[in-house]
């Protein structure tokens, strides 16, 4: 097979085949728009083993208002730019590119290029991430809410919506709930 026809796959070299993180680009404000479109198309798709989170990452703001009064709000840390952890292939970049809202990845020219895990670490991402340490079958106690002190065992695990569902056993039956990854502790 010659240069001129192997498949881009053939021509990705082991680094770009891990999992890692991509900026895009999009319209300002349309942000959470993107997000939630690329979630929509991950789940239409079932591209879960591919595109494994969707970030925009935020943080409370305290502001204060004409009459004197303080409110904390929530502030895009990087405005104009959504975060994605997924494998860079033909089918992630067309699927990502071709997303309302979505300008262009960051890098030079049409390459996407993915953040170093230096950028990553300097700039906080995996902070802002809610991360999921669970498994299915895993038991597990319920640590706020409604169902606070519940222990319960994980039967679905969804990453983009950052939930679990959670069998409890509620008025004497098993009832399946969905909860947060930070709403659940590991029973050890």
């Amino acid at each position: 097979m010659s240069e001129e026809t192997k498949l881009p796959e053939e021509n990705l070299n082991n680094s770009e085949q891990e999992v890692r993180w991509y900026v895009i680009h999009t319209y300002s404000g349309y942000e959470n728009k993107v997000k939630a479109n690329i979630e929509k198309i991950i789940e239409n798709r079932s591209m879960q083993d591919q595109i494994f989170e969707v970030s925009v990452p935020v943080q409370d703001v305290e502001e204060i208002k004409p009459n004197g009064q303080k409110k904390i709000v929530q502030r895009k840390v990087f405005p104009g730019y959504v975060l994605l952890k997924m494998y860079m292939n033909d089918d992630t970049w067309y699927v990502v590119r071709n997303t309302r809202g979505v300008t262009s990845f960051v890098g030079p020219g049409s390459k996407p290029v993915p953040l170093s895990d230096e950028e990553v670490k300097s700039m906080g991402i995996e902070d802002y991430v809610t991360k999921c340490n669970f498994e299915l079958g895993d038991a597990v106690t319920v640590s706020n809410g409604p169902f606070e002190n519940s222990v319960g065992t994980i039967k679905e695990i969804n990453h983009n919506k950052k939930t679990l569902v959670v069998t409890l056993s509620i008025f004497g039956r098993e009832t399946p709930v969905e909860l947060d990854f930070n709403q659940v502790s590991a029973i050890n």
